[in-house]
């Protein structure tokens, strides 16, 4: 970690809670940036998906019948 890093990390330490939730939503923030190639291959596989379910390919579940699979 540099000095500079160092210095406003022990800055922030300082803070009052309220303040050091507001920096770290500002900071997780500045750290999800959109990627369009990721939003794409997302986009083509909901397509997939839907199609598959539309034409019978793969059926639904209800949520009860998917979340009873975890409750065990």
């Amino acid at each position: 970690m540099s000095t500079k890093t160092k210095d406003i990390l022990n800055q922030a330490l300082g803070l009052p809670p309220v303040e050091k939730a507001h920096l770290v939503d500002c900071l997780l923030a500045s750290l999800d940036k959109p990627d369009q190639a990721i939003d794409n291959l997302w986009r083509e596989e909901v397509e997939k998906r839907v199609e598959a379910y539309q034409s019978g390919k793969i059926l639904s579940v209800s949520l009860q019948q998917a979340l009873s699979k975890y409750q065990r």
